[in-house]
């Protein structure tokens, strides 16, 4: 399960200012910037923060061809979103802070599990289990004499709300490490990331069609970024 929320997105004027700066080409920029358009009676029909022209669109896809070293504008738009999705999904996402080239400067603020762990009582909808087995599943019913994935992660989730009464109930850290080590990688943790272009363009790149659905739910917002497509082009991706 992954959820994306709040997607705004910022630097493009400044990004083509700067994109056109080692020619000194400023006077070929064509892009418009907070356009509103209105209908004959005055009332606005559509807003775009950006419209990029031809001409810069055209320079924004051949520096992305020509490789990281004349594509730094990449670097120079950005992304902000919320996320809530499970550990192990961000424990993947955490590793673009570390091997993408070029990468910029990823900024990711989390809900605390270390501090917040004990906020609540554990529910079954804190966690991402939309594949486990159910006892209701079909395949089970006359073959199965074991524990069912959905049996498990209930049974998990008592545990973790017995420890959870212990430790408000005695303060005592030894309860709260019940927690800490118990929490399944399912658990679903919520942060606000900001990334720019580059780390979009290789998240595309590297993760489109990915093992796991959480990541190609992601690739599918990062694709209807603005002009993120057309500055990929044709471009295969893996």
């Amino acid at each position: 399960m992954i959820r994306i929320e709040n997607v705004d997105y910022w630097g493009f004027e400044h990004a083509i200012r700067g994109m056109r700066n080692p020619m000194n080409s400023w006077d070929y920029s064509d892009s418009n910037f907070d356009i509103q358009y209105y209908d004959d009676d005055g009332n606005e029909t559509e807003y775009f923060d950006v419209e990029l022209g031809k001409n810069d669109l055209d320079l924004m896809k051949r520096l992305y061809k020509a490789g990281t070293e004349h594509r730094k504008y990449l670097r120079q738009i950005f992304v902000s979103m919320d996320i809530t999705a499970p550990l192990y999904w961000w424990k993947e996402f955490d590793t673009y802070k570390f091997v993408v080239p070029d990468p910029g400067h990823i900024d990711v603020n989390s809900c605390s599990t270390m501090h917040k762990i004990t906020a609540k009582e554990f529910e079954l909808e804190d966690f991402s289990h939309e594949h486990l087995v159910s006892d209701e599943d079909e395949m089970f019913n006359d073959e199965w004499f074991g524990f069912t994935g959905e049996t498990v992660l209930l049974s998990v989730i008592s545990n973790l709300n017995f420890w959870r009464n212990k430790y408000l109930l005695h303060k005592d850290k030894k309860y709260w490490w019940q927690l800490i080590q118990l929490l399944p990688s399912s658990y679903n943790q919520r942060r606000t990331i900001t990334i720019n272009y580059e780390n979009v363009i290789s998240m595309i790149k590297q993760r489109t069609g990915h093992k796991l659905d959480e990541w190609n739910d992601f690739v599918k917002i990062l694709r209807q970024l603005p002009y993120i497509e057309a500055i990929i082009g044709d471009e295969k991706t893996s």
